[in-house]
C-alpha cells in the first residue's frame, strides 16, 4: 500500500489501482465512523471490521438483509476493496495500518474501553468526514453506510461476525486462513 504523496517513487507507465492507495482506505474508514458509527464512534476492531464488510460487498449486504426479513437494499452492487478470511471473520490487512496513520494525523483516537478497543473521530476527523460527505462521488459510499447502520449498527461485534458465519459458511466460514473472500 502507497501514500499518494509517495506516487512520484514509481515508474509513471505502471498502472495504479485505487486499492493500493492509503488514503482511500483511511477516507473510507472516517466516512464509516461517522456514518455507521455512534456519535462518530464504533466500538470495537470486531464491529468496525463487520460493518465495513458489508459496506464493501453490497451483495452479502443484501442477503442477510433477506435472511433477517429487513427490506434494505444495497445502493451499490461492485465490491469495492478485497478482504480475506480471518478467525473472526472478514478482515483486512491494512486496517492497523490504516487506524495508525488516521491517528497519527489527528482524525481518530484509539482507546480502550473494557475489552474493546473505543474507535472515535476526533474534531478534525468530524471535519473531514464532513467535508468528504460533501463531495458527490461519495454519495453512493455514504448511502451505503446509512443502510448498513440502519440495519444492521446497532448489533455488537461478535453478533455481526456470528451472523457472517452462519449466512456464509461456504463463501466465509469455509474459506482457508488469509483466503479473499469474493
Amino acid at each position: 500500500m502507497k501514500s499518494i504523496h509517495n506516487l512520484g517513487d514509481s515508474p509513471a507507465g505502471i498502472p495504479l489501482a485505487a486499492d493500493e492507495l492509503l488514503e482511500f482506505h483511511a477516507a473510507r474508514l472516517l466516512l464509516l465512523f461517522r456514518f455507521c458509527g455512534t456519535a462518530n464512534r464504533i466500538d470495537g476492531l470486531t464491529k468496525m471490521a463487520k460493518l465495513d464488510f458489508f459496506v464493501r460487498y453490497p451483495q452479502f449486504f443484501d442477503r442477510a438483509c433477506e435472511v433477517l426479513g429487513f427490506p434494505a437494499k444495497s445502493t451499490s452492487e461492485s465490491v469495492e476493496s478485497s478482504m480475506i478470511r480471518f478467525h473472526y471473520g472478514p478482515w483486512d490487512d491494512r486496517y492497523y495500518h490504516i487506524l495508525s496513520f488516521l491517528e497519527s494525523r489527528g482524525l481518530l483516537e484509539v482507546s480502550k474501553h473494557k475489552n474493546a478497543y473505543r474507535l472515535t473521530l476526533t474534531e478534525s476527523g468530524k471535519s473531514a468526514a464532513n467535508e468528504m460527505a460533501k463531495d458527490s462521488s461519495f454519495n453512493t459510499l455514504i448511502e451505503q453506510m446509512k443502510l448498513v447502520k440502519k440495519t444492521l449498527g446497532k448489533k455488537a461485534g461478535s453478533a455481526l461476525k456470528n451472523l457472517i458465519y452462519d449466512i456464509f459458511e461456504k463463501e466465509v466460514g469455509q474459506r482457508s486462513m488469509r483466503e479473499v473472500i469474493q
